[in-house]
């Protein structure tokens, strides 16, 4: 009897999924989530890996703007800047 004769059947288990939502009650929408644990399960069906996960939306103090706007502002200014190279160089 061989280690492939002792596994069982149909490969691993699917892994588990537990997520959580921002008033910290147990939720199934991936979507309303902040946070929540993944297991994943080998062979015979013992944890092998658990990850978990949050997210944080905070606010960076000294910005004054939002994140995504302040994200667009360095996308403009990384875009001009590559024009400005350009030209300077006469590829543009």
């Amino acid at each position: 009897m061989g280690p492939a004769d002792s596994e069982p059947p149909g490969g691993p288990p699917a892994p588990a999924v537990a997520y959580t939502d921002a008033n910290g009650l147990p939720t199934d929408d991936p979507a309303a989530a902040v946070r929540g644990e993944i297991t994943e399960y080998d062979a015979r069906g013992r944890p092998r890996r658990r990850t978990r996960f949050f997210l944080d939306d905070k606010d960076i103090p000294w910005l004054p703007v939002s994140e995504a706007a302040f994200l667009l502002w360095v996308l403009v200014a990384l875009v001009v800047a590559w024009l400005v190279v350009g030209l300077i160089l006469g590829l543009v």
